[in-house]
């Protein structure tokens, strides 16, 4: 199974067997807070509590140490030297793809492109499929819960190319309405971009199933992976998505870069999305050649540092994956929307059966802003907004949401803070 089962939080409570593997890994999950440096400061005279994980990760020892190491010992432009430095410097780069392709299970090196966020490659892919595939009155299909990372390009497509955006709707409790998805999809359908975790819900959508149903369409298949790669396996074989994208900083690793998976045979389709250095093999004023693979797609210099940041990231993180720590995170949420149940005028907004790490609320009577500050003040931190996510909000009917978001550092002291910090806030309030 590419799809990790997941603990239903707000249904069931974790068996005391359950209970007594989250407490043998108490000794672990120490282990691994204990190289987030970051975490250990005090806030507003309070020790910081981090919980918004969905914005961005911390990044540990082993990140920033390869950070530094770069910096200090091999910092050259990569590819085009035959200095040592240079050599050094393209051999970690091109080792962090390597790394990649590990991480996700891609088929090739070639199929990872650098990228600087899940955004550009989203916005990549948009270039791609208006250029090569799109005509007018073909269908874009997107979902209801996306970020706007995943709507806003296929708005402008649709603009440029007269295509027309469908939108799969959400249900009330936060998750995909696949039969309305399986109607919307037509002849005239050229794409589904779809999210695979909501990170303003935290609702993980089945892509396993909605690649299927697409592909038995002949539909290709984008997935916005930046809420995933952190608190799920991906695998992009087993999953046989077209697209992946994801984020370096939502998984531990330096923010300015991260990762577009393509398979192939839709790379080679797509033209190159910009033009200068490195993504050309051959340049005259009469005909420009391009490179191959990844190349093609990755003009001028990168961001190596980050590149070698993220590859250090992702070896970090692959050391502690089969620990059990997503387990770990998974029960944090159980006893978060539990003891979030039990305060007087909160909601709860989305409460999916498949849900990972994001938990947004409403207190009444009190606007998620004003609250984001008081909790600040008690050291916690939490995003409260929209979370790039407007037509979310509009479909819950409330302006704005405080989003609790997890990630392996977090400990259950983390959660009693906050439900703490919460109650004074509600009191203070008053």
């Amino acid at each position: 199974m590419v799809e990790r089962p997941h603990q239903q939080p707000s249904q069931q409570q974790p068996s005391d067997s359950q209970s007594t593997v989250i407490s043998g890994r108490h000794c672990l999950t120490d282990e691994v807070r204990h190289q987030f440096p970051i975490l250990h400061q005090q806030v507003h005279g309070q020790p910081l509590v981090y919980l918004d994980n969905a914005a961005t990760t911390q990044k540990p020892n082993a990140v920033l140490q390869a950070l530094d190491h770069y910096y200090r010992c091999d910092n050259a432009n990569v590819h085009r030297g035959v200095h040592a430095l240079s050599e050094r410097a393209t051999w970690a780069m091109e080792s962090a793809r390597d790394t990649i392709q590990q991480f996700i299970n891609a088929a090739s090196r070639e199929e990872v492109v650098f990228v600087r966020g899940t955004t550009e490659g989203i916005n990549l892919v948009a270039h791609g499929v208006a250029e090569s595939i799109l005509q007018p009155g073909d269908e874009i299909v997107i979902s209801a819960m996306e970020h706007h990372s995943n709507i806003v390009p296929w708005q402008l497509v649709c603009q440029r190319t007269q295509a027309v955006l469908k939108v799969i709707p959400i249900l009330p409790s936060g998750e995909l309405d696949l039969e309305a998805y399986q109607q919307l999809l037509s002849e005239r359908s050229r794409l589904v971009a779809i999210s695979h975790i909501s990170n303003a819900l935290g609702t993980i959508n089945p892509v396993a199933k909605i690649i299927s149903i697409a592909h038995d369409h002949g539909i290709p298949v984008l997935v916005d992976g930046a809420q995933a790669v952190a608190h799920t396996p991906v695998d992009v074989q087993a999953l046989d998505c077209d697209f992946y994208v994801f984020s370096g900083h939502k998984v531990y690793g330096p923010t300015g870069i991260g990762v577009l998976y393509g398979k192939q045979v839709w790379l080679d389709r797509f033209p190159p999305y910009q033009g200068g250095g490195e993504m050309i093999r051959r340049v005259s004023f009469d005909h420009t050649e391009f490179n191959t693979l990844p190349y093609k797609f990755e003009a001028g210099t990168p961001a190596i540092a980050e590149a070698v940041g993220l590859g250090a990231a992702l070896q970090w993180f692959s050391h502690y994956r089969q620990h059990s720590l997503w387990e770990h995170e998974a029960t944090l949420l159980y006893q978060l929307q539990a003891q979030l149940k039990t305060l007087s005028g909160v909601t709860i907004i989305g409460n999916a059966k498949e849900k990972t790490a994001v938990c947004s609320f409403t207190v009444a009577g009190i606007h998620p802003h004003d609250l984001g500050t008081l909790l600040d003040h008690c050291g916690i931190a939490v995003r409260a907004g929209h979370h790039c996510a407007m037509p979310v909000m509009d479909f819950f009917n409330v302006p704005a949401t405080v989003r609790a978001s997890l990630a392996i550092y977090n400990t259950t002291e983390d959660i009693a803070r906050l439900i703490k910090g919460l109650e004074q806030s509600m009191e203070f309030w008053q």
